[in-house]
């Protein structure tokens, strides 16, 4: 039976979670261990020696971004979920390498990266939305020449001799953030790569398999400032570069996500995992219900659901966020049983995302 097979038939079992697998997909968060400890050496050809590696190993908070995402309880059990997902991710995080998902708008692809870095306490996701002028360097990192100059002649014209150092110019993106060097990896979310030119996805290719990237503006310093300290995309956050050269240690977990708009070259694929996310299921979907706390009796939510999948089935696809915003609304009062206004509602709310619709 092929890995397609084995995940199509896993999903209509409640079999027992494999040994192998890390990520359960629950969004529970994994106790007294880290991933470090979980995760067997990479492969070879994936092991990267990126340094050096900071004093404080901890990701950084999310500052409650994951429980705005997902809701702060957690109602999914091990059965509801896609075994064969599971298994695509799983190899993502053994193998060191980015995953791509599909799948139509809605569907809740962002959401995994936020559900990766939740259960595996990784902190604070890093994410990259793409647009046609993004390029790699806008990803990887920025540098303010034109802020430096400026500085340079105030302090000239107020007769400072100390000179600002160069890194307060260097601002690393939300990629370049995510291959800075940790003894953990960092979550980092492309979010609708198929908006790209079509340059950037083979752009991406040379970091995915380097694992490291050059700032050219430090490396020409280099011998007078071998470290300089630099920002990141985290807030208040800064790391050193040694010899203008970023390089990871823990490749770290990249998500990306397509609507399906484009094709990508066979080059790009070949060096990613696909996976294609689903519709979610009754189960799923009142577990997210009940994630967001919405609806705690269960008094509108049961019938809500199956509302909205038969909506959803004759409309071709609806976002799942518009069956919380029903829910919430049903239970701020807006609900009439049998109401013509709360059907209208319904139907504003759960239109199909197209065009002239």
């Amino acid at each position: 039976m092929s890995v397609n097979e084995r995940g199509a038939a896993a999903r209509h079992t409640n079999l027992d979670a494999p040994d192998w697998w890390i990520y359960r997909g629950t969004g529970r968060e994994i106790h007294d261990v880290d991933l470090a400890d979980l995760l067997p050496k990479p492969p070879p050809w994936r092991d990267f020696r990126g340094g050096p590696l900071p004093e404080n190993g901890v990701p950084p908070s999310d500052d409650g971004e994951a429980d705005r995402r997902l809701g702060p309880r957690i109602n999914l059990n091990e059965s509801d979920v896609d075994a064969h997902e599971l298994d695509v991710v799983n190899a993502a995080l053994y193998l060191r390498r980015p995953l791509l998902l599909t799948g139509r708008p809605g569907v809740g692809k962002s959401s995994l990266a936020w559900k990766v870095a939740r259960e595996l306490r990784l902190g604070r996701v890093l994410r990259w939305s793409i647009t046609s002028r993004t390029t790699l360097n806008s990803g990887l990192f920025d540098y303010d020449a034109i802020g430096r100059v400026q500085a340079a002649a105030s302090q000239a014209q107020s007769g400072d001799r100390e000179e600002v150092s160069i890194g307060e110019f260097v601002r690393l993106g939300p990629l370049g953030t995510a291959f800075l060097p940790g003894r953990l990896p960092r979550v980092v979310l492309i979010d609708e790569l198929d908006k790209s030119e079509s340059d950037l996805p083979n752009d991406l290719l040379s970091i995915f398999e380097d694992g490291e990237f050059v700032i050219p503006e430090l490396a020409r310093v280099r011998n007078q400032m071998r470290e300089v300290t630099v920002h990141t995309n985290d807030p208040n956050g800064t790391a050193t570069v040694v010899d203008g050269r970023v390089g990871c240690r823990a490749f770290p977990i990249v998500v990306m996500t397509s609507n399906g708009e484009r094709e990508f070259p066979p080059a790009f694929l070949r060096r990613v995992l696909q996976l294609e996310i689903k519709d979610s299921t009754v189960e799923q979907l009142a577990a997210m219900v009940a994630n967001h706390l919405l609806d705690a009796k269960g008094e509108h939510r049961e019938r809500l659901v199956r509302e909205f999948i038969d909506k959803s089935r004759a409309e071709g696809g609806l976002p799942a966020d518009r069956l919380l915003d029903a829910v919430y609304l049903a239970t701020s009062g807006a609900y009439q049983p049998d109401g013509v206004a709360w059907q209208r509602l319904l139907d504003a709310l759960w239109r199909r995302l197209t065009a002239g619709q």
